[in-house]
């Protein structure tokens, strides 16, 4: 018996990583680790404490405890030293902060670890900006996400405005080029597409389509290590 593969989904921000993990990891039968999630409550968490130093970030990440628990619909929050804080972590300036503690190596070090750890239990499908060079460079499957930046910005824009917010378009595409650059060019685990990663770019695809495309991937990438393991 072939427990679930381990599934690195890489990309740009706004390109529908983690909906297209959690889909997948429900096709597969697998855990969904969304480890952008947990950068985000590290940022939440500096935010709340009013500590910017990279210095103090770095003595403060001893009193951040997290972990994932499912909801009844089926939905997965992370949280952060026992609380839920899924409703506060989704906003711009949230996202903006977690980009920027990001780019501290030790931040990374902190979370890699933990995310390493979930994968040695089982299978997982995990997304994020390097979990296919760094955190797992020998999953069975990675696969690389992007998008046109104004297709993102778009998909961003709508987010927020059916979140009751009233962002400015312009602001919006800046923003997401702005994460590009930082993500791209950061010193510590930059974004970029692992060599044996399988690019989709779903500028021009319906959640549906590309969703075909990844659980056929995937189910494809199944069947060629169950038929190398019963050979």
């Amino acid at each position: 018996m072939i427990q679930p593969l381990i599934v690195a989904v890489d990309g740009y921000s706004s390109c529908g990583k983690s909906t297209i993990a959690k889909a997948l990891a429900k096709h597969a039968c697998s855990t969904y680790v969304d480890t952008g999630a947990m950068y985000r409550a590290v940022a939440l968490f500096m935010t709340r404490q009013n500590v910017t130093r990279p210095e103090s970030i770095i003595k403060e990440l001893e009193q951040v405890h997290l972990d994932f628990t499912h909801m009844p619909d089926g939905s997965q929050h992370v949280t952060l030293n026992g609380e839920d804080v899924e409703p506060f972590i989704r906003t711009l300036e949230i996202g903006n902060r977690a980009s920027e503690i990001s780019q501290i190596k030790e931040v990374r070090a902190f979370l890699v670890a933990q995310q390493q750890k979930m994968g040695e239990r089982t299978g997982v499908v995990m997304d994020g900006r390097d979990i296919g060079t760094v955190v797992f460079p020998k999953a069975d499957l990675k696969l690389f996400l992007t998008a046109r930046p104004e297709v993102r910005a778009q998909r961003r824009f709508d987010e927020l405005v059916a979140k009751g917010e009233h962002p400015k378009f312009e602001d919006v595409l800046a923003d997401v080029n702005d994460r590009d650059y930082r993500d791209t060019h950061r010193a510590e685990s930059p974004l970029r597409q692992a060599e044996d990663a399988i690019v989709v770019d779903n500028s021009e695809m319906t959640p549906d389509e590309q969703m075909k495309v990844v659980c056929d991937l995937y189910d494809k990438r199944f069947q060629e290590i169950y038929d190398r393991y019963h050979r």
